[in-house]
């Protein structure tokens, strides 16, 4: 799902005609009969064969070797569609026509003037184009002109589809000067992240939104207690795409909701590039409270002066909830040293990490057991758990979390002695947020004194579960919910107390069938 994946750069911005990239192919329906003729001929123009199925289509080629509006596009996977291939040139300017190549995985598109087409080459030259996530090729054609009125009525039946629908979002002014699509009219989005129970930041923002064209400007502001963020995209497609896909979806499973409407504003007045606001076209705008300015170098792109190009983030998920099941991201593991080393084991730190996210693995170092590695599922999680458990004492010491250097946290080899010490919990049915739409994900709070328990059995009181948890420390108040006596609330005499509680008596057994579940809670008694 992830930007970031280079960029052919030598391909990107050559001309190349379909003569040089379609070889010979032995197959004769549909559209791999035509690309097997466009291969075969030097001029480009298909004759009738032999398959009543390849028919004929006429691309001009009388200029190659010039500047074409003709843009040809590589690495398409087979099942992609005209309205995919089409939405690549849509923020550039109009899409005239489009050749879909299903059997060689290539497409061109024919854009309105040549300069349209520059536009869109030298853009995607230096940003990833992507089709269903996976990157693709942009560069010249050698035709001029694409002419696909004998092909398959089926397969012109499609493009002509795409092409109308493209073409109905499009503003009436659209098509008159390239440069008239930067800005304008509905070409600002209003967000706002409901339930936001993790950071939302502007190059997360800048990596979900920029799939869906070039993104100009972003501002990050708190209104009424909510997080908002107004975004401009380079035109009002772009902007309309990414309301269409993106309104109501979640950037991390079942959190961080995008409400996206339109703004009044027809464009973003950005006065810093910092953590709160960016102005892609501004590189050098000051950062306006000591952090760095943008590297201007990074923000040239040729033919689109000033967009600066998607760069990938480690902390930026996938949009509409996706998570990269199996997929390892950058700051997935802390560092957490200052530990009591006499009373914390592996469990303890899953435990504990745990209510914050899937914790996979936990490495306490073998020559030094004060510091441990702990491995979460997602980059989000790990921040989240960092940013709560930082400085938190646990057994008598105050908890000293960072970012680790370390990718993921290694097993040891077979017949390595490791006393234990490294626990692979991946599979553990004890995780937390392993069921999207987990009520988990809405309560997450900072550690406290007052723990919220669940899973009680009708059979067990007020005696039992004080009795157990004094163990821990001084049970200070105990409160059943009235409707649910299945949950309950205790307090501790302090959060350390709470921790140390917390640690043990989360899936404590409580009886034959049931485990406690506990986790910190907001609320008092």
């Amino acid at each position: 799902m992830m930007d970031g994946i280079a960029v052919d750069i030598s391909a990107a911005g050559t001309k190349r005609g379909s003569d040089e990239l379609l070889p010979q192919s032995t197959g004769q329906n549909g559209a791999t009969a035509i690309a097997n003729a466009v291969a075969a001929s030097p001029t480009g123009t298909i004759s009738p064969t032999n398959s009543n199925d390849a028919k004929k289509v006429k691309l001009d080629n009388k200029n190659a070797g010039k500047a074409s509006r003709v843009v040809h596009i590589r690495n398409v996977l087979s099942d992609a569609t005209e309205s995919e291939i089409i939405s690549l040139g849509v923020p550039f300017g109009r899409v005239t026509n489009i050749l879909l190549l299903k059997g060689k995985n290539q497409a061109f598109l024919e854009m309105e003037n040549e300069t349209a087409a520059t536009t869109m080459v030298n853009y995607y030259s230096h940003v990833t184009a992507n089709v269903r996530g996976k990157p693709v090729y942009v560069q010249f054609s050698n035709h001029k002109e694409l002419k696909t009125e004998n092909a398959p009525a089926q397969q012109t039946a499609a493009a002509q589809a795409a092409l109308a629908a493209a073409q109905s979002l499009m503003p009436q002014s659209h098509g008159a000067q390239p440069g008239d699509t930067l800005g304008g009219q509905n070409t600002v989005l209003r967000v706002i992240v409901e339930n936001m129970l993790y950071p939302v930041t502007v190059d997360i923002l800048h990596q979900i939104f920029s799939k869906f064209g070039a993104v100009l400007k972003i501002i990050t502001f708190t209104k009424n207690n909510t997080f908002q963020t107004l975004i401009q995209f380079a035109d009002s497609v772009s902007a309309q795409a990414a309301k269409l896909s993106l309104d109501g979806q979640n950037i991390y499973n079942a959190c961080c909701t995008l409400r996206i409407d339109y703004s009044k504003l027809t464009t973003l007045n950005v006065k810093y590039n910092n953590e709160k606001s960016r102005d892609y076209t501004r590189p050098d705008l000051p950062s306006g409270d000591g952090q760095p300015p943008i590297d201007p170098a990074m923000a040239y792109v040729p033919g689109m002066p000033g967009i600066f190009p998607a760069m990938p983030t480690a902390a930026a998920a996938a949009a509409a909830g996706l998570r990269m099941a199996g997929q390892m991201q950058q700051g997935c593991v802390l560092l957490v040293s200052n530990l009591n080393a006499e009373l914390v084991t592996p469990e303890v730190l899953f435990t504990l990490f745990g209510v914050y996210g899937d914790v996979h693995r936990v490495k306490i170092i073998f020559a030094k057991k004060d510091t441990a590695l702990v491995q979460l599922a997602e980059p989000h999680q790990a921040q989240t758990a960092m940013t709560h458990l930082n400085g938190v004492k646990m057994f008598g010491k105050p908890l000293r979390i960072t970012l680790s250097k370390h990718q993921l946290v290694q097993l040891p080899k077979e017949g390595q002695p490791d006393a234990g010490l490294t626990k692979d919990f991946t599979s553990s049915p004890l995780h937390r947020f392993k069921k999207p739409g987990s009520k988990n994900f809405m309560n997450i709070y900072p550690p406290s004194a007052t723990l919220h328990l669940s899973n009680i059995p009708p059979n067990v009181t007020e005696q039992d579960i004080t009795s157990a948890f004094s163990r821990h420390g001084s049970v200070k108040a105990f409160k059943f919910f009235q409707k649910d006596r299945k949950m309950a609330l205790i307090q501790m005499g302090s959060v350390e107390e709470a921790v140390t509680a917390l640690v043990a008596m989360h899936n404590y057994q409580l009886s034959n069938s049931s485990h406690l579940r506990v986790s910190f809670s907001k609320a008092t008694i």
